[in-house]
C-alpha cells in the first residue's frame, strides 16, 4: 500500500470508517480528518433515541463518541482538524481549504453528510431546534427535562422519535405533519398509516394535512400557528422536515452536484483522487440499477470503507452495492425497513392487530421483491434483506412469508 496524504473531509461515521479502513488496509501515509464540529466523531442515531431519556448524562457515558482522541491520534495516527468546516476544494492543486489553511491531498474522501432544514423566520428565536448534531440533542433534552410543552414539525423518523421520548416522560406533545399521511416517501401510503397509528395509540396528538404558518414568541417560542387556523402553545419546537446534502462548499470545484455529490458505482466523483461516502453521496447502486442517496447508518459505514479502498487503489476499484436498511424506535416498538419503498404493490403478510404489535409488509416492483417493513419483526427483517440481495422473485417471497406463518 503506497503512502502520500489522505484527507477525509467530514468527521462523521463515514469519515471515521474511511480513516480506520485505510490503516487496516496498510496505508502508511498521513491521514487528516477535517470536521466542522468541535466534537470527535460520534454516533447520530442515539441522539433522538436513548440520548433524550430522562437522566442521560450529556457530559459522560451517554455521549455516543466512537473513539477516544488517544485512539485516533496515537493508534491510528490521524491528524484531527476539528471545529472548522471545509470551505473549498481545489482539484487543480489537490487541496482542501480549511479556514486560512490549505491541506494538500493525494487521496480524498468527502463525507460531509447533510444539514437539517430549518423553518423560515425562526433564526434567533430561542426554543426552536433541529435535531441533527450533538449540540442540538443536548438543547432538546434540557428542554424536555424542564417539562417543555413540545411541538414537533414533521412526522418523519426523527420527529417521531422525539415524540416517543417526550411521551415516555409523560409530557404532552403535538406532532404536525403537512402530508395527509406521514412517511409516504419513506414507507409508502399504507404503511405510513400503520406507523401513524402508533402515535395515536400512545397518546400523541398527531395532526396531519396541516402546516406551520408562523411560530410566535417574544425572543422565545410561545406558540405555533397552523394552516387550519388553530394554535398550539409551546416552549419547545423541534423541526424535523428533512435534510440537505452538505455540498455548498463544493460549488465551482468541478464535482457534479445534484441532490448530493453525483458518483459512479465505485463512489468516484469524476475528479482525480476524490471519492465520496455517506449522506452526501448520490451514486448508482448496482443492486437496483439506479441512482440513490441514503441517510442510513449502515450504508454510511459501508461507504466510508468502500470509498477509501477505491481512493487508495483506483485501478482495483470495486462497485459499492447495497440493500438499504434502517431502523427507528417509537414508544415500545421498533420499525425496520430494508430495500426500496417505491412499489407496484405493498402486501401485508402479517397483520398489525390490537394487542399484537408485530406487522410485516412486503414491497413488489415488477415480479421482484424490493422491500420489506416490519414492526417488532427483529427476527425476520434480515431474512427479507437476504432475499432482496439475491434478487428473489415475488412468488418466492410470498412463499417464504407463508412458511413463516405456518411455523
Amino acid at each position: 500500500m503506497h503512502g502520500g496524504r489522505l484527507v477525509v473531509v467530514g468527521a462523521s461515521l463515514a469519515g471515521l470508517r474511511a480513516a480506520e479502513t485505510a490503516r487496516k488496509a496498510g496505508f502508511g501515509g498521513a491521514i487528516t480528518l477535517v470536521g466542522a464540529e468541535e466534537h470527535l466523531p460520534y454516533d447520530r442515531p442515539p441522539l433522538s433515541k436513548a440520548f433524550l431519556d430522562r437522566g442521560a448524562d450529556s457530559a459522560g457515558a451517554c455521549v455516543p463518541t466512537f473513539r477516544p482522541v488517544e485512539t485516533l491520534r496515537d493508534e491510528l495516527g490521524v491528524e484531527l482538524v476539528l471545529g472548522n468546516p471545509a470551505l473549498a476544494l481545489h482539484p487543480a492543486r489537490k487541496a482542501v481549504q480549511v479556514f486560512d489553511r490549505e491541506i494538500r491531498y493525494d487521496h480524498a474522501v468527502i463525507a460531509t453528510g447533510a444539514t437539517a432544514r430549518r423553518l423560515p423566520a425562526t433564526e434567533g428565536l430561542r426554543g426552536v431546534h433541529t435535531l441533527r448534531t450533538l449540540d442540538d440533542a443536548v438543547a432538546v433534552r434540557a428542554a424536555l427535562d424542564a417539562g417543555a410543552r413540545t411541538v414537533v414539525v414533521g412526522a418523519g423518523f426523527i420527529g417521531s422519535e422525539v415524540a416517543s421520548g417526550a411521551r415516555k416522560r409523560g409530557l404532552e406533545i403535538t406532532v404536525v405533519e403537512a402530508l395527509p399521511t406521514p412517511l409516504v416517501r419513506a414507507v409508502g401510503q399504507a404503511m405510513g398509516e400503520v406507523c401513524a397509528s402508533l402515535h395515536r395509540r400512545n397518546g400523541t396528538d398527531l395532526r396531519c394535512g396541516v402546516s406551520v404558518t408562523e411560530i410566535q414568541g417574544d425572543g422565545r417560542v410561545e406558540r405555533v400557528v397552523l394552516s387550519d387556523g388553530s394554535t398550539v402553545e409551546a416552549d419547545l419546537v423541534v423541526v424535523g422536515v428533512g435534510t440537505e446534502p452538505a455540498t455548498g462548499w463544493l460549488e465551482g470545484s468541478g464535482l457534479t452536484l445534484d441532490n448530493g455529490i453525483v458518483c459512479d458505482e465505485t463512489l468516484f466523483t469524476g475528479v482525480e483522487g476524490v471519492y465520496a461516502a455517506g449522506d452526501v453521496v448520490r451514486w448508482r447502486n448496482p443492486a437496483f440499477g439506479r441512482q440513490m442517496r441514503l441517510e442510513h447508518w449502515t450504508s454510511a459505514a459501508e461507504q466510508g470503507a468502500a470509498a477509501v479502498r477505491n481512493a487508495l487503489e483506483p485501478a482495483a476499484a470495486r462497485p459499492y452495492s447495497t440493500v438499504p436498511y434502517f431502523w427507528s424506535d417509537w414508544y415500545d416498538s421498533r420499525i425496520q425497513f430494508v430495500g426500496l419503498p417505491q412499489a407496484d404493490e405493498v402486501r401485508v403478510v402479517e397483520e398489525h392487530v390490537p394487542g399484537r404489535h408485530r406487522c410485516v409488509a412486503l414491497y413488489r416492483e415488477g415480479d421482484r421483491l424490493t422491500g420489506a417493513l416490519t414492526i417488532d419483526g427483529q427476527s425476520v427483517i434480515m431474512k427479507y434483506r437476504g432475499l432482496i440481495m439475491k434478487n428473489a422473485g415475488w412468488d418466492e417471497a410470498l412463499a417464504f412469508a407463508e412458511q413463516r406463518r405456518a411455523a
